[in-house]
């Protein structure tokens, strides 16, 4: 959670999908963009610092002039421009699996993906899938068919649909949603997804990478949001990339059958170049931004924390904290604070009612580990008639500082299960601020007698070691390590 507090989630990228649409073998030719015009240019370079505001910004590591290099290599196999400085490639400062890119030749992948490529190819492949995306112009064609975008995180769908249409709550969540950088990331069909693999596959082809990497990378993928499932304790779930698309094993297959379908005899992965450039690259949250730690979230720099209640999970964004459960929703983030803490709750209700209202809001005042603490709640009516209870409880850290839950229940639990959570708010001491370390891929060698086991008890994780390395390095649970193979581990 950055100082920027607008909610905005982008959706609809590789972790949304390369030439034909089916499930087949068979590929059509794909209509595709000969050049970009001036107008795509324009729109591009305007949502390009709003994108990267709301992605955490350019990564500064190393890293970034390498992916720069692979990204511009492979987007001039595409009709869009065969000269590299048309394409602007971005390597972005998140923690989020995710891939996409915009008309005007900007491509980005952040470093969370990177961190779970294998191989140069691989990385080509998924910003190859990204510009297939444009030069398809599948973005252009969803904007034309979309009323309403969904690029919102969970908190944001949930809270959405759960007030009325037109309230302010609905509102401070879709701020400038339908218009500029969003509807250049729209999520795209099944068909579209399939024809940007297809491309992706094409375009590896051409660049003498060995096609079959984005199968493999969408493969790594699957498992880690099948991971990522089982650690939020919901089981193998459906990764937010396929929730309308082919399942994942059923994509993987395809791309891989398509990639052999091309007959490409390149075998070039790169994987000893690609893993040397990773080595040292920043993983999961980045401090400045404040980190989960289980149930816990840790802000060093604004010197808070707060712990989530068990069977809900915290999902940290650029400008806000989701915490989310069967049994409700908060999110936590900031506005402007001019010392009056009740002012400062009526206003959020302002905002969540929207249309210039403000609502007059009992306010009650106390203190919760030893913070000045205001609080109010309201009830709402769901666009289905569905009564809502939506309670603000604000924090004040100091003078000119302050923050604040907004949480959503069913109607007549007020905070509910969540009434832990706004109690657990505390400032953090420096001790523990200066105690924050960021986690970082770091490569090992694999020496005689070492197994999955013995290294993944290295990785910077209370739980889930093992299962962790074997997707972060695309192995099985019945793969060996041979003496003098380089993997990857995360340590602090």
């Amino acid at each position: 959670m950055g100082r920027r507090f607008l909610t905005l989630w982008l959706g609809g990228a590789l972790v949304a999908g390369c030439a034909a649409t089916g499930t087949g073998t068979a590929q059509r030719q794909i209509q595709t963009a000969t050049s970009m015009s001036q107008n795509e240019k324009a729109q591009g370079a305007k949502a390009h610092p709003e994108l990267l505001a709301e992605f955490g910004g350019l990564y500064s590591g190393p890293q970034a002039a390498y992916v720069t290099s692979v990204g511009k290599r492979i987007a001039v196999q595409s009709s869009l421009s065969s000269q590299q400085n048309d394409f602007t490639i971005s390597l972005l400062n998140s923690r989020v699996n995710n891939a996409f890119a915009i008309p005007g030749g900007y491509v980005y992948v952040t470093r969370q993906l990177m961190a779970l490529m294998n191989d140069e190819a691989e990385l080509a492949g998924v910003l190859g899938h990204e510009v297939g995306h444009v030069a398809a112009q599948h973005s252009q064609r969803r904007q034309s068919a979309a009323t309403r975008n969904s690029i919102l995180g969970m908190l944001g769908q949930v809270l959405v649909g759960a007030v009325a249409g037109d309230s302010g709550l609905g509102q401070l969540l879709q701020r400038g949603i339908g218009t500029g950088a969003q509807l250049l990331t729209l999520k795209f069909s099944r068909s579209q997804e399939y024809e940007a693999d297809d491309l992706g596959i094409r375009y590896l082809a051409s660049a003498g990478y060995d096609p079959k990497a984005l199968s493999s990378m969408l493969a790594s993928l699957a498992a880690q949001n099948t991971l990522d499932g089982q650690i939020g304790g919901q089981g193998s779930t459906v990764p937010e990339w396929a929730s309308t698309h082919p399942d994942p094993a059923s994509r993987v297959r395809r791309a891989l059958t398509n990639a052999q379908a091309t007959r490409s005899t390149s075998s070039l992965r790169n994987a000893s170049t690609f893993l040397q450039n990773l080595d040292g690259m920043l993983y999961d949250d980045d401090p400045k931004e404040g980190i989960v730690s289980g149930r816990e979230f840790i802000h060093p720099t604004f010197k808070l924390k707060f712990t989530a209640p068990s069977g809900f999970t915290i999902q940290n964004g650029t400008n806000a904290v989701s915490i989310v459960g069967q049994s409700g929703q908060a999110q936590f983030t900031g506005t402007s604070f001019s010392g009056d803490l009740d002012a400062y709750v009526q206003n959020v209700f302002g905002q969540l009612a929207g249309q210039g209202q403000r609502p007059s809001i009992a306010v009650r005042r106390t203190t919760i580990n030893g913070l000045q603490t205001a609080s109010g709640a309201a009830s709402m009516t769901n666009s289905q008639g569905a009564r809502l209870d939506v309670t603000v409880v604000a924090y004040q850290f100091g003078p000119s500082t302050a923050y604040h839950f907004v949480v959503v229940t069913p109607a007549g639990q007020g905070l509910g299960n969540l009434s832990p959570l706004v109690s657990s708010v505390a400032r953090l001491s420096d001790t523990e601020a200066g105690s924050v370390k960021p986690r970082r891929v770091r490569l090992v060698t694999v020496r005689a007698g070492d197994t999955a086991q013995s290294i993944a008890s290295r990785l910077a994780y209370s739980d889930h070691k093992l299962e962790r390395f074997l997707v972060l390095n695309a192995l099985q649970a019945n793969s060996r390590l041979e003496p003098g193979r380089r993997v990857k581990i995360i340590t602090n």
